[in-house]
C-alpha cells in the first residue's frame, strides 16, 4: 500500500491506495502528542504499516509549536554590532498609521543574544577572521540559562558561510545535546533581518520537530514499517526524516502545501490545468492558484501577519497560499457593537463545535450549516455521533436574544460571514494578482470545502465547480503525488542583461552539485536526481522580485533572452507594466528532485444505474440567497460517473456533503470526480 496522514487543526486524515483499492480515515487530531492521532487513524483504517511501501505524512507540529510559542528556549549567535537586528525589523508595517503600534515580540530576548567578532562583505570576501576565543564563555552561558537550541547567523553569510560553518561545528562537537541551526544550512538569500528571523524559528521549533518526528517513526517502526517513511514540506515536495531534521522550518506549511499539490496533480490528469484551489478544514482555510498546471512558489512567507502586525518572516521556499482562520470549527461571536464575527477562533476537536456535546458551549460553521439542513444528522461524524441538537439551540439562543431573529437567521449570517471571509481570501490569490476568476476553475476539499463551493464560486464568478473524489481528505491524497524535493536558494546579484554566460553556468552548476550531494548524503536515490533551474530577476533599481524559469544545462545567449523575456512578461501579468530596464537575476534557485512511483485514481464501475436509483430521502435545505428548498440527497457513495442531477441537491457520503445550488448541474467523472456547472 500506499499511504499517507496529514495533521489538521482538527482531524487527522488517512489515504491509502492499494490492490484493493482506496481506504480513509478520520481520527481526532491529539495536540501536543499528535503522533497519537496518526497511530489512531492507521487502527482506525484497519490497516498495517508493515504492508506499506510508502509512507508520507503532513504535520503541523511546527507551525504549532510557533503559534503557540513552545518550541525550545532558543539562543542567537551573530555578528559584533548586529544582536538588535531582530529587534529593529521592519519599518514597512501593515498598521501604518497605529501610533500606539508595538513590534511583535522577538523569540530570543536581548540577554540571549550574543556578538562574536567577525566580518565577512557581501561579495563573500573576509574583511575580519572570526575570533573563536569568545565561543567557549558563550557556551558556558548557553549551558548556565538552559538553552535547547542556537541560530547563528553572522552577516553576509549567505556569501561566505565559512565562520558560521566553523562555530557551528564547534558548537556541535562541544555541546551535542544543543540543537544548532546556521543561516547557511537554511536560507542562503539575502537581507539580514528576514535571514535572521528565518535561522531562529528554524532553531526555535527544531528541538520540538526532532522529538516528533523520532516519536512518530519509533511508532511506526514498532508496528512493522520497513520502508522509508516522508514528510510533506511548504514547497509541495516530500522529504526524507532525516532531511525533515535537518530542515524543519521547511515543514511549515506542510499539510496545505500537500493539498495544493494534490490539485494540481489532479487537475493535469482530469484536463484541467487551470485551478484555484480552497481547502476547508476544522480550523482554517486555504487557498493558492495553480496555473498551467503548476503552483507557485515563493520563499515571501510570514506568520502571524494580519492587518495591524507585520508578523515574522520566514524565508523557505513555500506554496504561494493565504491562510485564514474560517473552517468548520470556526466559533461565531460579537463584538462591543453588536456585530457578528466567525474565526478566528476555532472549537478545534475538544470540545469542538457545539452539535459534538463535548461541552462546547459557542456556535460554529458547521454548526450552522446543521441548523440550515445542509449537513444529514445520520451522517454526522460519519455516522458516529448524534448530533446534540439541544446543545446547539442553547449556543445559538443568546445571539437570537441579542441579534434578533430565529436561530436559523443567525445560521445563515454565520454561513454569510464566513462565505464573504473566505471569497476575500481566493481574490487575494486570484484579482489581486493579476488573474481572472472566470478563467479558473474553483477545485474544493477538505471537510467543509464542498458545502460552501458552489455559493463561493458564483460570488467569485469562477467557470465551474470540481469536488475530487474522497475531497474530505484529499489533502492526505496529495502527499501520494508528490515527488521527493528539495530546494535550494543562493544570492549572487548579476546584471543579467550583459549575459555572463561562465558565471551563470558555474554558479548553477556548483549548486547542483552541492545540491546532489546533500540529498544523496539525506537518503534520496543518486539515480533518480534530476534539477530544475529558476531565477528571481527584478528591474535594475527594484526592491522585489519576480521569479522565472531558466533552461537546464549549458546556458547560452539565448536561453538567457528567453529568461529576461519570460520575466517581462510575468512581470507585466502581475503589475501592468514592462520597463525598458537592464534586468538583474539576484537569486539562483535550484530545485532537487527524486521522483515517486505513484499509482492513479482507479476508475470507478459503471451498472448502468439511474441518478433517481440512490436518493437516499429528501429535507429542507437553505441555501441562502438561493433559497429555501426540498432537495433530494443523493447516496455519494453509490453515485456512478456520467450521472447527472441538477440542484437543488444534495450529494453525501460519511465524510462529505456537496451543496449543489438551485439552477446548478453536477456529474461525475470516470475516477469520482464531482464537475458542478454554475449555470446562470
Amino acid at each position: 500500500m500506499r499511504v499517507a496522514t496529514d495533521v489538521g487543526g482538527t482531524f487527522t486524515d488517512l489515504v491509502g491506495i492499494g490492490p484493493n483499492g482506496i481506504v480513509t480515515a478520520k481520527a481526532d487530531t491529539t495536540p501536543p502528542d499528535f503522533d497519537r492521532g496518526v497511530l489512531a487513524a492507521i487502527t482506525k483504517a484497519g490497516v498495517s504499516p508493515a504492508n506499506f511501501d510508502f509512507f508520507a505524512h503532513g504535520t503541523t507540529v511546527v507551525i504549532n509549536a510557533l503559534l503557540s510559542r513552545t518550541g525550545g528556549r532558543t539562543a542567537l549567535i551573530t555578528t559584533e554590532g548586529f544582536r538588535d537586528v531582530l529587534e529593529i525589523a521592519r519599518g514597512n508595517r501593515p498598521d501604518l498609521f497605529n501610533f500606539a503600534f508595538e513590534k511583535p515580540s522577538p523569540f530570543v530576548p536581548r540577554y540571549l543574544r550574543f556578538e562574536m567578532r567577525e566580518r565577512v562583505g557581501p561579495d563573500g570576501d573576509i574583511l575580519l577572521p572570526i575570533d573563536m576565543s569568545s565561543l567557549d564563555a558563550i557556551g558556558d552561558e548557553l549551558e548556565a540559562q538552559r538553552v535547547d537550541a542556537v541560530a547563528v547567523c553572522f552577516l553576509h553569510a549567505y556569501a561566505n558561510p565559512e565562520h558560521e560553518a566553523a562555530v557551528c561545528a564547534s558548537l556541535r562537537a562541544k555541546w551535542p545535546s544543543l540543537s544548532v541551526v546556521g543561516s547557511n544550512e537554511v536560507c542562503r538569500e539575502w537581507r539580514e533581518y528576514e535571514r535572521t528571523s528565518t535561522t531562529v524559528l528554524s532553531a526555535y521549533v527544531h528541538p520540538i520537530a526532532k522529538r516528533y518526528l523520532g516519536s512518530l517513526e519509533k511508532g511506526l517502526r514498532e508496528r512493522g514499517l520497513a520502508s522509508v517513511p516522508y514528510i510533506m514540506q511548504s514547497n509541495g515536495g516530500v522529504t526524507t526524516v532525516e532531511g525533515a531534521r535537518n530542515n524543519p522550518i521547511a515543514l511549515v506549511e506542510s499539510g496545505p502545501a500537500s493539498g495544493v499539490l494534490g490539485a494540481a496533480a489532479l487537475g493535469r490528469r482530469i484536463g484541467e490545468p487551470n485551478l484555484i484551489a480552497l481547502d476547508i478544514g476544522g480550523t482554517t482555510a486555504k487557498t493558492a492558484l495553480i496555473r498551467d498546471g503548476q503552483a507557485r512558489i515563493t520563499t515571501d512567507y510570514k506568520i502571524e501577519w494580519d492587518r495591524t502586525s507585520p508578523g515574522y518572516p520566514i524565508r523557505t521556499p513555500v506554496v504561494d497560499l493565504v491562510e485564514i482562520g474560517n473552517g468548520g470549527g470556526s466559533i461565531a461571536w460579537t463584538d462591543e457593537g453588536g456585530r457578528l464575527h466567525v474565526g478566528p477562533k476555532s472549537a478545534g476537536s475538544t470540545p469542538g463545535p457545539a452539535a459534538y456535546g463535548r461541552g462546547g458551549t459557542e456556535p460554529t460553521t458547521t454548526d450552522a450549516n446543521l441548523v440550515l439542513g445542509r449537513i444529514n444528522p445520520d451522517l454526522f461524524l460519519g455516522g458516529e455521533h448524534k448530533p446534540d441538537f439541544d446543545n446547539v439551540t442553547k449556543a445559538f439562543g443568546k445571539f437570537t436574544r441579542q441579534l434578533g431573529g430565529s436561530v436559523e437567521d443567525v445560521a445563515r449570517g454565520v454561513i454569510r460571514i464566513a462565505n464573504a471571509n473566505m471569497v476575500n481570501a481566493l481574490k487575494l490569490v486570484s484579482l489581486n494578482r493579476g488573474f481572472d476568476p472566470r478563467e479558473f476553475a474553483l477545485i474544493a476539499f477538505g471537510g467543509g470545502g464542498a458545502m460552501h463551493a458552489v455559493s463561493l464560486a458564483k460570488d467569485l464568478q469562477a467557470r465551474k465547480v470540481i469536488i475530487p473524489v474522497n475531497s474530505s481528505v484529499f489533502s492526505a491524497w496529495g502527499m501520494l503525488m508528490s515527488d521527493i524535493r528539495r530546494d535550494f536558494l543562493m544570492t549572487r546579484v548579476e546584471d543579467i542583461s550583459a549575459f555572463p554566460l561562465d558565471r551563470l553556468n558555474t554558479v548553477y552548476g556548483e549548486m547542483e552539485a552541492d545540491a546532489g550531494a546533500v540529498c544523496v548524503r539525506e537518503g534520496m536515490d543518486a539515480a533518480k536526481l534530476r534539477f530544475e533551474r529558476y531565477a528571481d530577476m527584478r528591474y535594475c533599481g527594484q526592491e522585489h522580485t519576480v521569479k522565472v524559469p531558466v533552461a537546464g544545462g549549458a546556458i547560452d545567449r539565448d536561453a538567457v533572452e528567453a529568461a529576461i523575456e519570460a520575466f517581462h512578461a510575468e512581470h507585466h501579468r502581475e503589475y501592468t507594466f514592462r520597463l525598458d530596464s537592464d534586468v538583474e537575476l539576484v537569486n539562483y534557485h535550484v530545485v532537487a528532485l527524486n521522483e515517486t512511483d505513484k499509482i492513479d485514481l482507479p476508475e470507478r464501475p459503471k451498472t448502468g444505474a439511474t441518478a433517481d436509483s440512490v436518493i437516499t430521502g429528501r429535507r429542507t435545505v437553505d441555501f441562502d440567497t438561493d433559497g429555501v428548498h426540498e432537495s433530494a440527497a443523493y447516496d455519494l457513495a453509490h453515485f456512478e460517473p456520467d450521472m447527472e442531477i441538477r440542484g437543488p441537491a444534495i450529494l453525501e457520503d460519511s465524510t462529505t456533503t456537496i451543496v449543489v445550488n438551485p439552477g446548478c448541474t453536477a456529474r461525475m467523472d470516470v475516477v469520482g470526480n464531482i464537475h458542478i456547472e454554475l449555470g446562470n
